[in-house]
Order: C-alpha cells, then structure tokens, then sequence
C-alpha cells in the first residue's frame, strides 16, 4: 500500500473529529502530503553510493482562509505530515540530518487553494559527525548545523553556509527563503498576475513556473502513477496562449477529445494522458 493511501486512512477516522473542519477547507492534507514527498524528490542529495539527504524541516504556507480552517489543528496535522515523510523517506531510502517538522503558515500573497512549500535540511545539535564525502560536485546539504532554504541560526563558531545550493536544488519556490522579487513566473499574487494550475483527481497542483513537465518519473514536476504515462510524458508552457506539447511518450495525449502531439489550453482543458484525465486551469489575478 502507498504511503499517501496509509496516510489518508489514518486521517480517515479523524474525520468527524478532530480534522473535521480540516477537510472544509480548500487544501486538502492529502494535497499537502503529496507536495512534500515532491519536495524530498526534488531536494535530495547524494552524500555517497549508500547515504541520499533529503530536507526534515518544512513549512507549508497557506492562503489567509485556508490558514484560518487549519491552524487549530496545526500541531496534530504536522506530526501526522511528518510522519507521513518518514514513511516515505523509509520506502525510498532517504535518510534525515535530523528531526522532521512540519509547521504551517500564512501568506498574503496566496489566494484560497493555493499553497507553497519551503524546506531545509537542518542537522540537530546531537546529530553525528556528517558523511566525510558528498557526491563529486555536490555540496553536503545540512552540514554545520544548517542547510539550503530558509536561514538556520548558525552555530557560533560554524562556516558560513555556500551562496548556492548544489545542483538540482531550487533556492526559493519549493525551497526557501524566496528572495522579494524573485518569484517565479506564474506564482498567484494580489498584483493581477495571472495564476496557473492543474486539477488531478480533485488535487490542486501550481504551476510556479514557465514550464511544467507530468510524467512517471520523479523528475517530473507533477508525477502521475499511472502505468500508461511516460516518464516524461509530456510539458505544459504557460503564457498567452498557454501549450502543451508531447515529449515522445508511449501512449501520446488527447487535449479536448483530440489525440494530438501539441495543442493550445483554454481555461477547463481536459488533458487524457494514460488513463488519467488532467483539467487545466488559468485565471487573471
């Protein structure tokens, strides 16, 4: 059984109790557990052939309502998120610098449904003696007591941290801080820029950037389990027309009921790939 299927059950018999209002709101915990297994895909990093890091402290920040519906129960729905990631850490052998946290916040700039997630690796202080060598070419993430994204309070004594997180890791959007005027293209603010994302299965997922690439493998942007979709099936561009265009998948992708290599979204597209029906999404800020 998946990880995130464990995790919904568990949240199953708390539905008329405690999480009740939890699932009133826009986000879903279940949506969250998904954006912060991407988060450990995306952020991990190799210290050597046995050991990959991936970050253990998280903040998911919220619209101001959605903060609002959640932030009661904040303190059970992190541990049961940060149990969630250790079982999904477990499943794909990632390994911890330290204690897993998962704690929510407000953010003006987002509008109800949308969240971001932010994440370091953070070593505790009673932590061993990191790894002698990080892959060639790959700064140890979490080393002296800190890690990439937000700023950890420096140990007296340590190093300062690297201008730059090693290769593969993304300062700001997923990870954070986000420097002021930095924010990726797409990201929803109050200034009228225009939002994009997609619905799967009654999940929400942003699209933060130019371009956003669906498919099996956990390189993806969005990844679908689904037998009949490609490890990189295929990219949506965002912008004026927004596109979507097949990246040689097996199974190829139908937009509107028109099986097609590349195609023009409107707001509402319905996108087939495999047997999974995605719906795109564009609205004016």
């Amino acid at each position: 059984m998946g990880v995130l299927k464990k995790f919904e059950q568990r949240l199953e018999g708390l539905v008329n109790g405690t999480f009740a209002k939890v699932f009133k709101s826009e986000v879903q915990p279940v949506e969250i557990a998904g954006a912060l297994q991407r988060e450990c895909d995306n952020n991990a990093t190799i210290w050597n052939r046995d050991r990959t890091v991936v970050p253990n402290d998280f903040i998911v920040e919220l619209s101001a309502p959605d903060y609002e519906r959640l932030s009661p129960y904040s303190g059970q729905l992190g541990d049961e998120l940060a149990g969630m990631v250790r079982d999904y850490a477990k499943q794909q052998r990632y390994t911890f610098m330290g204690p897993i946290k998962v704690n929510l916040e407000k953010a003006e700039d987002l509008d109800t449904g949308l969240y971001r997630v932010r994440s370091r690796t953070l070593a505790s202080s009673s932590s061993q003696q990191a790894p002698a060598a990080p892959a060639p070419g790959r700064p140890a993430q979490g080393a002296q007591g800190g890690g990439y994204g937000y700023p950890p309070a420096a140990p007296a004594g340590a190093p300062p941290m690297p201008a730059t997180p090693p290769p593969g890791a993304r300062p700001g959007g997923s990870g954070y801080p986000q420097p002021a005027g930095q924010r990726p293209t797409g990201t929803p603010t109050s200034g009228g820029r225009p939002r994009y994302w997609i619905e799967i299965n009654g999940t929400r997922h942003q699209i933060s950037r130019p371009t956003l690439v669906m498919g099996r493998s956990t390189d993806a942007d969005v990844r679908i389990d689904d037998p009949g979709v490609s490890r990189r099936h295929c990219e949506i561009r965002t912008g004026t027309p927004s596109t979507i265009q097949d990246l040689g998948s097996t199974n190829g992708i139908v937009v509107d009921g028109q099986h097609t290599t590349r195609a023009t979204l409107r707001d509402g597209s319905r996108i087939v790939v495999g047997s999974t029906t995605v719906i795109y999404r564009q609205a004016e800020g």
